[in-house]
């Protein structure tokens, strides 16, 4: 292993799946997690503010910080706009942290090819109509993009084999003690 590479420990899968959730919970339990805030272009939502669950910037902004080469990675999804920003990465393995991302399937696959020792973990739901409640909870219930992000699913869902661990995220402590024993043997490497 290189000792200049970050620790990095990607949480990969669809939306609504759990994965802000397992991450959080880790956050409590684990002092050596950091969590990477990702940037989004999108706006924000009720109930979010800025660096949390993003750092919000405008479509212009974002543009611009591609040009400059500033994120790692980034992606257009559901027509917005999303990207790992180099400079968190960088600042927190100065603090020997376990750099915790919240990533698409995309993005975990530019920033494997990038830093070899990442950890992958793809979290899946028990099944895609599980998914499909999750969103209607979350109250996205317009047919077409109901649609299209269980479509968007589906593709990522096929590709959870191309990652390390796999998750399946059907009763929440089962689930989040499978990300605990993968982040203790993180620790333990430290």
């Amino acid at each position: 292993m290189n000792t200049a590479d970050p620790k990095l420990l990607l949480i990969i899968g669809p939306t609504a799946v759990g994965k802000s959730t397992l991450i959080e919970r880790a956050l409590v339990d684990f002092s050596v997690l950091e969590d990477i805030v990702t940037y989004t272009a999108r706006p924000m939502r009720a109930g979010e503010s800025e660096g949390h669950p993003y750092h919000f910037i405008s479509e212009e902004r974002f543009k611009e910080l591609i040009a400059q080469g500033f994120f790692i990675e980034w992606a257009l999804v559901h027509g917005r706009h999303y990207g790992v920003g180099r400079d968190q990465i960088q600042t927190a393995h100065t603090r020997s942290k376990i750099l915790v991302v919240d990533i698409n399937v995309q993005g975990a696959k530019t920033v494997m090819r990038e830093f070899a020792t990442a950890v992958s973990v793809f979290i899946q739901p028990p099944a895609i109509d599980a998914l499909r409640n999750r969103f209607i909870k979350r109250g996205i219930t317009d047919h077409e993009d109901l649609a299209r992000r269980l479509k968007s699913a589906e593709l990522e869902l096929a590709q959870a084999c191309d990652f390390h661990h796999i998750i399946i995220n059907d009763d929440f402590d089962s689930a989040y003690g499978q990300l605990r024993k993968i982040i203790e043997k993180l620790e333990k490497n430290q």
